[in-house]
């Protein structure tokens, strides 16, 4: 049996509904691995080891509270077989230096899903740069200048700051320009910070589609984030309902253009966003989406996961 710590936001903010760190804590805990957790806050190095304060738990869905601590101490990571970084966004400083500490641990031997030196390296949103055979017009800039050009051959554009989340701070110029330089500057901070700038697409009104990779391989099914009515935003968090859907062919020649390339620098699970047939943003840091495609489908996405994560280990 495999011990496998899970480094997450704390366990009693989960969302046991959906939250999709519970359903791999779920599945490996059901296929009789031993589970552990941990707060990132709790990483520190020590020397030449890399340790943090972890509990071992127990998992059982029908009671509250859903799990049980059967015991705390501090570790080295050393001691785990696999270290599963799904620690939330915001992807701030304090984030950036879990992952310096999780790069040293990875030097000295430890198993870490997603490699934290590619998490680090990855811009979830400037990352799709990489694959512009699958992107609508796309811009990053500090500039309001270029914003206005952007507008004036795209005419209706979103806008959006690279560190968003969930939906937040995302917002639509139509053909109007109303209120253009005012969200420029609010968003861009003045020029200070850099912004990303895309063409409206209208395929949204069917969704944004997350199609999920795990070590490469699309999951059969995606997760559509449609819109509230009156909003562009399909993110569950600001409200789109998620209906699953098989995947389509152009989506399952997206997933084996960059499935490959991904999973080789250390990024097992992948959620890309894809609107009608562009690509819009690829999400490392903790991808969503496994418990609603599981509960529609049948399709066990943490299952899936955790066998192809069982393989690799074997490797």
């Amino acid at each position: 049996m495999l011990k496998l710590l899970f480094i997450a936001d704390p366990l009693d903010t989960f969302k046991v509904y959906k939250d999709s760190s519970l359903a791999m804590m779920k599945a490996a805990y059901s296929a009789g691995h031993h589970v552990f957790h941990a707060d990132a806050n709790t990483l520190c190095a020590k020397h030449d080891e890399i340790f943090v304060v972890c509990r071992k738990i127990s998992i059982n869905l029908g009671n509250i509270p859903w799990f049980e601590v059967v015991k705390e101490q501090l570790q080295s990571l050393k001691n785990f077989d696999a270290v599963i970084m799904r620690q939330d966004p915001p992807f701030n400083v304090e984030y950036i230096a879990n992952t310096w500490l999780l790069s040293q641990a990875k030097k000295m031997g430890v198993r870490v899903v997603n490699d934290p030196s590619a998490i680090r390296d990855h811009s979830e949103k400037i990352a799709i740069l990489e694959f512009p055979e699958f992107i609508a017009p796309t811009m990053v800039t500090r500039s309001l200048e270029q914003i206005r050009e952007f507008h004036t051959i795209h005419q209706d554009i979103v806008i959006k700051p690279l560190d968003g989340m969930g939906g937040m701070g995302v917002f639509r110029v139509g053909p109007d320009g109303l209120n253009l330089g005012s969200i420029v500057e609010t968003l861009g901070e003045y020029g200070y910070r850099s912004l990303m700038v895309q063409k409206y697409l209208p395929e949204i009104k069917d969704g944004d589609k997350r199609l999920l990779l795990i070590h490469g391989q699309p999951v059969p099914h995606v997760l559509a984030r449609i819109p509230q009515v009156g909003d562009i935003r399909g993110n569950l968090a600001a409200g789109g309902k998620g209906v699953a859907q098989p995947l389509s062919d152009y989506e399952q020649k997206i997933a084996s253009t960059i499935g490959p390339s991904l999973e080789k620098r250390g990024l097992s699970i992948v959620g890309l966003d894809v609107i009608g047939n562009y690509l819009t943003e690829i999400n490392v840091t903790s991808p969503t989406g496994f418990v609603e495609i599981t509960q529609q489908t049948g399709f066990d996405v943490a299952k899936f996961w955790l066998e192809q994560l069982e393989k690799s280990l074997k490797n």
